[in-house]
């Protein structure tokens, strides 16, 4: 097998630069002919995961967080549309979130990762497209977009210092949040079988299942049954946004009368009142957006996991 690995030194701020002599380890000890490429600036992932499908390699490996996984999905898939044949994608979770490799069943521990990629063993997942704001011609994604509440957090988390990274560094920015996003937007939502107005504190649009590192948007998401899982949250006050959150931490929100959680292969939202602060996989895809769209690819990438 031939691997091409791919490490972000900005993931983590900075922190997935630091393990690099760690990670070469392990993988010199585990793995037998790959490459290693530390990649310079934005952008550079997708680009060398577009060649990684032109050079025979086998498996393109993350060495970073969620957004380094979502570059290197972008690359494969722009080949893929291409009709090329591409590799095999492994991700060694090395970011602040990795709610990508969380929800696809891939181990935390970075010995354990590069173990699971010498194993080989693969699961063919769906991707998703979202169409909006930054991104009018469209930008894939394996975990999910958050509308709303839970983007307005990220943002806040990632202006935290590096220290306050994981659960902790989410908590805090989500309290702020509280305070800061608490007008819900006016929003039509059109599915695959329903449309509905209402006001809408937060959309989870989930191929995986968690973010934030310890919100499980969609417990029961699968990320190959080509369709997403949705919550969508209702107006709600401040004080049931904090009790509605730890429901969300501990998975059990299905049911709650403010909470939906639909399926469906396709969304497109229209901000009829106010706007929508939008990401993918905790890229931003727009702060003040007025409308977006996004659709599944069944099937489409072999991601290496866990046992």
């Amino acid at each position: 097998m031939k691997y091409l690995v791919i490490l972000n030194p900005s993931a983590a701020k900075g922190a997935t630069l630091k393990n690099q002599t760690k990670i070469e380890k392990l993988l010199e000890e585990y793995l037998s002919d790959y490459s290693l490429i530390v990649s310079a600036k934005p952008g550079d992932p997708t680009v060398l995961a577009q060649e990684a499908a032109e050079k025979d390699y086998d498996v393109v490996v993350a060495v970073g967080g969620d957004g380094t996984s979502n570059e290197i999905i972008n690359g494969l898939m722009a080949s893929k549309l291409e009709g090329k044949k591409i590799p095999k994608l492994a991700v060694i979770p090395a970011g602040r979130g990795n709610d990508f490799a969380a929800s696809m069943g891939i181990p935390v521990e970075l010995e354990d990762a590069v173990k699971a990629i010498a194993t080989g063993k693969t699961r063919t997942i769906d991707v998703g497209q979202v169409f909006g704001g930054n991104y009018p011609q469209g930008k894939f994604f394996g975990n999910g977009i958050g509308i709303g509440f839970d983007t307005i957090v990220g943002f806040e988390a990632a202006k935290l210092p590096a220290f306050l990274s994981g659960i902790p560094g989410y908590l805090i920015a989500a309290i702020k949040t509280i305070f800061l996003y608490f007008k819900a937007p006016t929003l039509r939502v059109k599915l695959d079988n329903e449309t509905f107005e209402q006001q809408c504190l937060i959309i989870s649009v989930m191929n995986g299942w968690r973010m934030g590192t310890s919100f499980k948007m969609t417990p029961l998401s699968k990320p190959d049954d080509g369709l997403f899982s949705l919550m969508i949250v209702d107006q709600i006050s401040r004080i049931s946004v904090i009790k509605l959150m730890t429901k969300i931490m501990a998975g059990t929100q299905e049911g709650h009368p403010f909470v939906k959680m639909p399926l469906t292969s396709s969304i497109e939202i229209t901000a009829l009142k106010g706007s929508l602060p939008v990401h993918a996989d905790g890229e931003t895809i727009c702060k003040k957006g007025d409308c977006l769209s996004a659709k599944i690819f069944t099937k489409q990438i072999d991601l290496i996991v866990g046992d």
